[in-house]
């Protein structure tokens, strides 16, 4: 997938950290099972089975469904899964709107994916007004954050990416707003222990 012109790595991240997910029959009737019990994990595998297989057919707006009912009770990576699916228009029609609503929503619980995520749509004014200092602010947060279950190699590649993307967006500030906006993230982290997500 393209987003801003760039290779989304997220959705790779997203399906290694989906990989614990097995696909024989047996399992996937045990994890629909959960899911439409209101099991919140089940529900987030069952979306990405719908919106990676293995064993079963692709169907995003089936994905939708069920990482919205995880997201709705608080799962942070379904929260991402649903913005990222409204950001690229698959399974729902596209509104970047939604998908910072969605982003904003990890981004809070530490998601380092939804931050970086929630840093770009500021960054290009989509769906959300252009601000440089949140752009900023979202993506200082991501490239401190941790992403589980990743090699040191790509994890370190992923924090580079961000931290450039982060510097894109301080060149469009003056030193005072600058400033500002690294007390703010600086507080952030005081207020915010680091996660592994």
């Amino acid at each position: 997938m393209l987003v801003h012109g760039r290779i989304s790595l997220k959705w790779l991240a997203l399906l290694i950290l989906s990989a614990a997910v097995v696909a024989p029959a047996q399992n996937i009737a045990v994890v629909k099972e959960k899911a439409v019990s209101g099991d919140a994990e089940a529900q987030y595998n069952l979306g990405n089975l719908y919106a990676f297989g293995p064993g079963m057919p692709q169907d995003y707006a089936q994905a939708a469904i069920w990482y919205r009912k995880a997201a709705e009770q608080g799962r942070a990576d379904a929260q991402f899964a649903l913005g990222d699916l409204y950001e690229d228009g698959h399974g729902v029609p596209q509104d970047y709107a939604q998908a910072a609503v969605w982003y904003r929503k990890a981004a809070y619980q530490g998601y380092a994916v939804a931050q970086l995520d929630l840093g770009v749509l500021y960054e290009h004014g989509s769906g959300v007004p252009q601000d440089y200092a949140e752009a900023y602010f979202w993506l200082d947060i991501a490239a401190a954050g941790k992403v589980a279950g990743q090699t040191p190699e790509f994890a370190a590649a992923y924090r580079e990416g961000m931290r450039k993307t982060r510097d894109e967006a301080a060149s469009h500030l003056t030193p005072v707003d600058l400033s500002r906006v690294q007390e703010r993230a600086r507080k952030w982290f005081e207020d915010h222990p680091a996660k592994s997500n």
